[in-house]
């Protein structure tokens, strides 16, 4: 015989929602989101004037420490911060350009929302949209390069790492890479 489920203790204010209207509000909170730090990207990229903890005022145009000290309630908008921390860890930079881009996903699935499409279709239909950017990228785009050529090998690697942090030593960081990865390769065959 089972027990009784789960006791949840909620305060009395709390209602449960769903439907259009929660889909939309989770859209909402995306996007303001992505508009915090949407004017952090690009060349002409604004600082923002923030008050840490201590009461001490940081400007900073950096959309990772920017979303690190803002809090939120929402769970969308959580959700959000969470994939800006996630890219910073995983690769260390390209945060901002993260949260702009799923806004800017997240805006575009509003308005096939407003024309009555099931979420499952618009996530199908971005699915598919992935699919096919990325047979474009490998068919059309990419190209093979010569290992053997350090100029060439040089240039994808300084596009890798020549990012915002090491761009004056961007050089010197992709001859490290390059030796490091000449250190650790196994050529079979």
């Amino acid at each position: 015989m089972m027990g009784p489920g789960p006791i949840m203790v909620l305060s009395q204010n709390t209602k449960r929602e769903s439907g259009k209207k929660v889909q939309l509000e989770n859209i909402n909170a995306g996007k303001t989101i992505g508009d915090v730090v949407r004017t952090c990207l690009g060349p002409r990229a604004m600082l923002k004037m923030l008050m840490d903890p201590m009461g001490g005022i940081v400007m900073t145009n950096d959309g990772n420490a920017i979303l690190r000290e803002i809090t939120v309630q929402h769970p969308a908008a959580k959700t959000m911060i969470e994939i800006a921390r996630t890219q910073d860890e995983e690769v260390g930079d390209g945060t901002t350009s993260v949260i702009v881009l799923a806004a800017e996903v997240l805006a575009v699935s509003h308005q096939f929302l407003e024309e009555k499409m099931h979420p499952t279709v618009v996530i199908q239909a971005y699915r598919q949209a992935l699919e096919d950017a990325t047979e474009i990228l490998r068919e059309k785009v990419a190209k093979p390069i010569d290992l053997e050529d350090k100029a060439e090998v040089r240039k994808v690697i300084q596009s890798c790492v020549g990012t915002k942090f090491i761009a004056k030593w961007s050089n010197l960081a992709c001859d490290i890479a390059m030796d490091a990865v000449k250190t650790v390769t196994v050529q079979e065959g």
